[in-house]
């Protein structure tokens, strides 16, 4: 018989969905590699009572308050491949494991890439950062920088600036003359030079070597990266993607639905901007819109 719901992807997202659905007495499967987005930070901000913990020991201990739901069994595994069948969906795990179920929640999160400059990879979730909400206030005041990738940048340099003061860097990148309004009107410096390296001690951000030799004194390094979604499935059972304001994103509805019947999308792959919390509320959503959806049809 098959599961009532196959949750894939179990960070913050997947867990708030099975939660939900485990308290309704729900079948639940959900299928985690272990590798959540923002695995490569130290702490979580903004999460109301878990503001500054560290986002692995949030969801640990989510995971063992989900144990205690009979119903809910968490696999540590990789979804492959999946398809509809029979009115509900099959995934096949990379073990050659099948398993099925009435209706799916994808939440498997997205996958960042870094422009190739020495020094910023292993600065990321440090002091090279992408979110102000969530990393702002620890740098209030200090040299901020915002990392040129696309016209967008504008708009995140002119809001960053409201943490302290900061300059764009372009990175050899042509900026516009209206462009270059905005950011004169909010006080943000603009640095057109091309950048060689980030510098510092470890983690430490302390300047940006440039192209001509000079280096430019910096704090935090503020990216947008390029997001693609971390799994092919979606494509597989024919979810509609569309191009969100920061990368790929699966259409849904107000109740998470996709566009594909019983099939729901939750987190950052089906909701922007991102954040710990908006990916637990379209965690909640998802659930209990799936769980209504066994009830009534």
């Amino acid at each position: 018989m098959p599961t009532d719901v196959v949750i894939v992807g179990g960070a913050f997202a997947g867990l708030a969905a099975a939660t939900y659905l485990g308290r309704a007495r729900r079948s639940v499967l959900i299928i985690d590699k272990g590798e959540p987005r923002n695995r490569f930070a130290a702490a979580s901000h903004g999460f109301l009572g878990f503001d500054g913990s560290n986002p692995a020991d949030i969801l640990a201990r989510a995971r063992e308050q989900l144990a205690a739901y009979p119903t809910v069994r968490l696999i540590n595994g990789e979804a492959v491949a999946a398809r509809a069948e029979d009115g509900g969906f099959a995934f096949t795990l990379a073990s050659g494991e099948t398993l099925t179920s009435r209706l799916a929640i994808l939440a498997f999160g997205l996958r960042d890439s870094l422009d190739p400059i020495p020094g910023l990879a292993e600065r990321w979730g440090k002091s090279v950062l992408h979110c102000p909400y969530c990393h702002g206030y620890e740098y209030s005041d200090r040299r901020l920088g915002v990392l040129w990738r696309t016209p967008m940048s504008v708009h995140q340099a002119s809001l960053v600036a409201e943490w302290g003061p900061t300059t764009l860097y372009l990175n050899g990148a042509d900026l516009a003359p209206d462009s270059a309004a905005t950011l004169a009107a909010r006080g943000v410096r603009v640095e057109p030079a091309r950048i060689k390296a980030l510098i510092g001690e470890g983690t430490l951000l302390q300047a940006i070597e440039l192209d001509d030799g000079r280096e430019s004194p910096l704090d935090a390094l503020y990216v947008a990266p390029k997001s693609t979604l971390s799994s092919p499935i979606a494509a597989d059972l024919g979810a509609l993607i569309e191009d969100g304001p920061l990368g790929p994103i699966l259409k849904t509805n107000a109740e998470k639905k996709t566009t594909v019947p019983g099939l729901y999308a939750a987190g950052d792959i089906a909701h922007a901007p991102h954040s710990v919390s908006f990916a637990v509320a379209d965690g909640v959503m998802a659930g209990t819109s799936a769980h209504r959806t066994l009830v009534f049809g």
